[in-house]
């Protein structure tokens, strides 16, 4: 972060300083909300979580170096105390951004946020430094968070935006206004929560509604492959760009293809030319994620034969997103357990099925390890019964369905949709299936492991690369709330 005094960050956020000696400590290290993380010149965050209260560990913080505690309350430590820690954060990033002549690229859609903003960062950090979110932190605390890491050297700060409902979006294009605004897609992500695919596509859409007019460098970048999005063009103000493989498209995809390992490629068209695409990431998805990237970099300057050079060299940033792993004797594992939602699970399941085909020759298998899509309210069980059916028509060659209730009803759509008979198992837990997996896997299979992650599939990928996670929960320890 920019280099602040207390004095500075209490009149930002509207706090009061408590224990604060007066010999000119200023915040010249990140912010930062977890204590592990702190170090000499940081300014630590104590949030009140649901399992941990960051205040708890305010002496910890300051012991390992950090200046002051951004706190709801006196600790007996240097800190400003607010009323809203959560609040006077946002307020913090605000302020920093408000300084800085960096562009802002925002980012949201109900699938392939964190793919697309890996791939955005790995375009825009070849030309000039740039600042983006590790995995997805993309609500009211990740969001200023990943923000209050720039500082006067930053050219592009790309920032994910998440939503549970009407308004968040608003609430975070606020704290860091975006000049330039990407919207993916709207699906059925968290529609039980939304009540429906229109109020997820209203919310979506706040943010190009926040972007500036285009006389003032707004750029809205819309998929003009989805029909929600589309329609998003009238809400904004900025000029707008579409992407996808529409005819009318300004940054498109012609001749889309998968090679023989699943990976997608393609010719890139933009205004400025066209150039050739073989991407080292794993699915047809992956098109429109790349197509996305490359309208933002398209609009920040970089020419077609630099975009593709940089997406074909592009890998993935964030973990257990479509993470292929091959083990000694030649099983693949495909780690996609991070989320999962009605689209994210057809993409994946058509991913490992090109995947396989290289393989089928020789007897080799595809194996779906699916569990629960959470939070599809009065759709789930047609959604997860149509999982189970996809997985059929695929022809994926076995199927394990691990958990409760969901895991039940996708074992149910395969077994109703005729075909199959032992190729669809139910099992009760990661345990299960890891069981079921190390007894039958051999040379040469692909397995696909993907759930929401409440579920916490991904120690089933784990446990099969013997990485010794089986035992652990599918939390990451309560880390965000210190």
């Amino acid at each position: 972060m920019i280099s602040l005094s207390l004095a500075e960050i209490a009149s930002i956020v509207g706090g009061q300083q408590h224990d604060i000696p007066d010999d000119g400590h200023r915040v010249t290290g990140p912010v930062v909300a977890d204590s592990r993380a702190v170090c000499p010149g940081a300014l630590f965050v104590a949030f009140a979580g649901e399992r941990v209260d960051g205040h708890d560990f305010a002496h910890r913080a300051v012991e390992a170096g950090a200046v002051a505690v951004l706190a709801a309350r006196p600790l007996g430590v240097p800190a400003i105390v607010v009323d809203d820690v959560v609040a006077a954060l946002g307020a913090l990033a605000r302020a920093v951004v408000a300084r800085l002549g960096t562009t802002v690229v925002g980012l949201t859609g109900s699938a392939g946020k964190t793919s697309t903003k890996d791939l955005i960062a790995q375009l825009l950090q070849r030309h000039g430094p740039t600042v983006w979110p590790e995995g997805n932190l993309n609500n009211e605390i990740g969001l200023p968070l990943t923000a209050l890491r720039a500082d006067e050297t930053t050219r592009h700060l790309v920032l994910e935006m998440g939503a549970r409902g009407v308004g968040h979006i608003r609430y975070l294009a606020g704290l860091t206004p975006p000049r330039i605004g990407v919207v993916l897609n709207v699906g059925s992500a968290h529609i039980g929560e939304f009540g429906g695919r229109e109020q997820i596509a209203l919310a979506k859409g706040e943010l190009v509604e926040s972007l500036p007019p285009a006389e003032d460098g707004g750029v809205a970048v819309l998929n003009a492959d989805d029909p929600y999005v589309r329609a998003m063009v009238p809400r904004t103000r900025a000029r707008t760009i579409l992407f996808g493989e529409a005819e009318e498209a300004d940054v498109r995809a012609e001749n889309v293809r998968l090679t023989d390992l699943g990976q997608p490629a393609f010719t890139l068209r933009t205004p400025s030319g066209c150039s050739d695409v073989t991407m080292r990431l794993y699915g047809e998805h992956h098109v429109s994620n790349a197509l996305a990237a490359a309208a933002v970099a398209h609009e920040l300057g970089m020419p077609a034969d630099e975009i593709a050079t940089a997406l074909s060299e592009a890998g993935t940033l964030s973990r257990w997103r479509m993470e292929v792993t091959e083990r000694a004797d030649g099983v693949r594992i495909v780690n996609d357990a991070y989320n999962a939602n009605p689209e994210s699970m057809r993409a994946a399941l058509r991913a490992l099925v090109a995947m396989g085909a290289a393989g089928k020759a020789t007897g080799a298998r595809t194996w779906a390890v699916l569990g629960e899509m959470a939070e599809l309210g009065e759709e789930s069980l047609a959604e997860h019964d149509a999982v189970g059916r996809l997985a059929v028509r695929l022809n994926v060659s076995k199927l394990v369905a691990v958990g409760g209730r969901e895991a039940a009803w996708l074992d149910m759509g395969a077994k109703n949709e005729g075909s199959w008979g032992e190729e669809s198992v139910h099992v009760s837990d990661a345990r299960a299936a890891v069981d079921l997996l190390r007894s039958e896997l051999r040379p040469g299979d692909v397995v696909l492991v993907k759930a929401s992650r409440s579920v916490g599939l991904e120690r089933v990928a784990a446990a099969l690369l013997d990485e010794g996670m089986l035992g652990a929960t599918g939390a990451e320890g309560g880390a965000a709330s210190r």
